[in-house]
């Protein structure tokens, strides 16, 4: 490994660790066409078993940039800010002489917006998450957003697409670095919004994946838990018992589209950086914030301790990996988001702040180690479900155990059942699965207070209200001018200037005209 390599770390939100190409069938994965990531995962490290620290798009993040679980990192829904005393892996990195900087949807609350970065040229710097509503022309001038009906065929132009304008600005980004300061190593931190709703894509992607064409869910509405009193508040919560089949099948297309056109968009990316040789010292890391359940277990979208939701997709690459001068490998021992802030320490040959609940896995990125056999943990605080859903997910080897603040416990040998139908607590184990049991039972005890994070949550409200943001008239998207001003990004589609209301009308030679 070179000296002071650079980081482009390429961010996603909601992306299933099943829907990537090179994860078989046999392995939990979906017929999905992602060759980008595929190349990236037969030039680097892929770790089977990630999961992120709480399956919702804020917390998920704050904990990832700080390298400690939700407790720690504050991290207990989307409303939450960073705390003002907690180091993070832009801030670290800057400090050790990197030009750090963040570009698209990072979901932060409050006016603690740069955490660490040097710069945000665009992106959500209002809060107000990044994802562009979709249009609907004719539609009662309603909007596309959070929902498994109005999906499909995008009515954004593309090149306005917030992943477009993150790539586009990124490549801007490292350019002009390169120009200015070619000595100085960088991390770049590009956070796409797909395949977060809504599910809209171009045409092509949208016709390639048909809903009688692609795969029902994983997992039906079956197994011990389906009626667990969190999946029973879960489903009504999202209102998940009303989607019908076909608007299921639909929907679950759009989300093949959207993962298959972010592929195609990080492909033109690292085609453009390849050119310049902006790649050649440079580690490519790919995750995500959260999984999608995309219908499995009769439910949508996150925030639940299932392996649709909890566990995600993470790919290391190296120089050395992309020039064949190491091997690709696959790690399958469970490990964390919060392992990226001390691992990517390690890579760099910086020391990392103490306090972090990561462990640094860059010996095992290098070829050089193996992942420590440990507990891994997930966690929901807020009680979102309904009393008493709070929950603590340990995972360790192949097993995995779920606490709940006043609900039944799960557990499940996910070797022998990966769609998580049996739950061993009450159908009984012996052998090797009880004595994880009571081992995994005694950590999630011994590690998670749950009277304690009410505490704990409630005394960090008031950084909501220390740390107000001021920003009135913004949209999801903005950018930052060189002056300093902030404006919105995306007026062209919000609060369009109407110069003529109908092009056929407009145009003698249109098309479309009949006469």
């Amino acid at each position: 490994m070179a000296q002071n390599p650079n980081f482009l770390f390429i961010f996603s939100d909601e992306h299933s660790f099943r829907f990537m190409g090179h994860r078989s069938e046999e392995d939990g994965g979906e017929k999905v066409d992602t060759p980008n990531f595929d190349r990236l995962a037969g030039q680097g490290t892929v770790f089977t078993d990630a999961y992120c620290q709480m399956p919702l798009c804020t917390p998920s993040r704050l904990s990832m940039l700080t390298g400690r679980e939700v407790r720690g990192a504050g991290a207990w829904g989307n409303g939450s800010v960073m705390k003002p005393d907690a180091p993070t892996m832009a801030g670290v990195l800057g400090g050790a002489g990197y030009e750090t900087c963040l570009l698209g949807k990072m979901h932060l609350g409050g006016s603690r917006q740069f955490v660490g970065f040097n710069h945000r040229p665009y992106g959500d710097l209002t809060g107000r998450t990044g994802h562009q509503r979709d249009p609907i022309q004719g539609g009662g001038g309603g909007m596309r957003s959070r929902t498994t009906y109005s999906v499909g065929v995008t009515e954004i132009p593309e090149s306005l697409f917030q992943e477009q304008v993150s790539a586009q600005e990124s490549i801007a980004f490292l350019r002009e670095h390169e120009a200015a300061n070619p000595d100085q190593p960088w991390f770049l931190m590009a956070s796409l919004s797909r395949p977060h709703f809504p599910l809209t894509a171009p045409r092509r992607w949208v016709e390639r994946y048909p809903p009688d064409a692609i795969s029902e869910p994983k997992v039906g509405r079956t197994g011990d838990a389906y009626d667990h009193p969190m999946s029973v508040g879960m489903r009504k919560g999202f209102q998940a018992d009303a989607i019908e089949h076909d608007e299921m099948m639909r929907a679950r297309g759009s989300y093949f589209a959207c993962v298959s056109y972010l592929d195609e968009l990080l492909g033109d990316m690292f085609i453009r950086l390849e050119a310049t040789g902006q790649l050649d010292n440079t580690i490519i890391i790919y995750t995500t914030d959260h999984g999608e359940m995309a219908g499995e277990h009769g439910v949508w979208w996150k925030n639940s301790w299932h392996e649709a939701s909890a566990r995600v997709p993470l790919i290391i690459s190296t120089p050395m990996q992309r020039r064949g001068e190491q091997p690709a490998q696959e790690v399958r021992a469970p490990v964390a988001l919060v392992d990226l802030f001390p691992t990517m320490c390690g890579l760099a040959g910086v020391s990392a702040p103490e306090g972090l609940d990561g462990v640094d896995l860059s010996d095992v990125v290098s070829g050089n180690g193996s992942a420590p056999d440990r507990p891994v943990f997930t966690d929901a605080l807020a009680g979102r479900w309904g009393p008493g859903t709070e929950f603590r997910m340990v995972r360790q080897g192949k097993w995995k155990y779920v606490r709940f603040r006043n609900a039944p416990a799960l557990f499940f040998n996910l070797e022998n059942d990966p769609h998580e139908q049996r739950n061993l607590v009450t159908r009984g184990c012996e052998g090797e699965d009880a004595e994880a049991l009571r081992r995994l039972k005694r950590t999630a005890e011994e590690t998670m207070d749950f009277d304690a994070a009410a505490e704990e949550r409630r005394r960090d409200q008031q950084l909501k209200r220390r740390f107000p943001l001021k920003a009135p008239n913004s949209q999801g998207n903005l950018y930052t001018l060189p002056t300093g001003k902030i404006v919105n990004a995306d007026d062209a589609l919000y609060n369009p200037t109407v110069i003529v209301e109908d092009a056929v009308e407009a145009f003698s030679d249109h098309p479309a005209r009949d006469d």
